[in-house]
């Protein structure tokens, strides 16, 4: 398990965001977890010389809905990538497992199909405490993370 800050990156290796658009799927089921990973992946493509006004966001009820909602986005043809952000917290049920499985096949498939990554930003964990301490808690925020996966995929030569 993660003891550190993992969202700490060096800005020299990242490409320069000025050009690029990105849209952000935003799953409204454990909001509050899935707002610090969007201010933690907007502020960081911010800070890497991203335009607000090429930053399109777009909610959708839950996890399982982010493959559509991505799929959505991709089809419009207008954006360098895609993060898709979600929390999935364990419960008593099996439904855990299954739009956990979900959402990971589906935005795989959507990164084969189409010629723009979308960066998995789901949050798969055991608690609700698991999920704070990584969006924006002890673990650092895995918002930032994808952001600069984002840029860093966007840019590849």
């Amino acid at each position: 398990m993660a003891t550190t800050n993992l969202s700490d990156y060096d800005k020299s290796v990242i490409g320069n965001a000025k050009k690029l658009k990105f849209g952000i799927v935003v799953s409204e089921w454990n909001t509050s977890v899935t707002e610090n990973l969007y201010k933690g992946a907007h502020t960081t493509l911010l800070d890497n010389g991203a335009v607000d006004a090429n930053i399109i966001r777009l909610n959708v009820p839950g996890s399982f809905e982010l493959v559509y909602g991505s799929k959505h986005l991709l089809k419009q043809g207008k954006f360098d990538a895609i993060i898709a952000i979600g929390c999935v917290i364990q419960g008593e049920t099996k439904h855990f497992d299954f739009v956990c499985e979900a959402v990971s096949q589906g935005i795989k498939d959507l990164n084969i199909q189409f010629d723009v990554p979308t960066i998995f930003c789901v949050l798969t964990d055991n608690s609700m405490q698991q999920s704070i301490d990584r969006s924006g808690g002890k673990h650092g925020n895995k918002g930032v993370e994808c952001a600069v996966a984002a840029i860093k995929m966007a840019t590849l030569a």
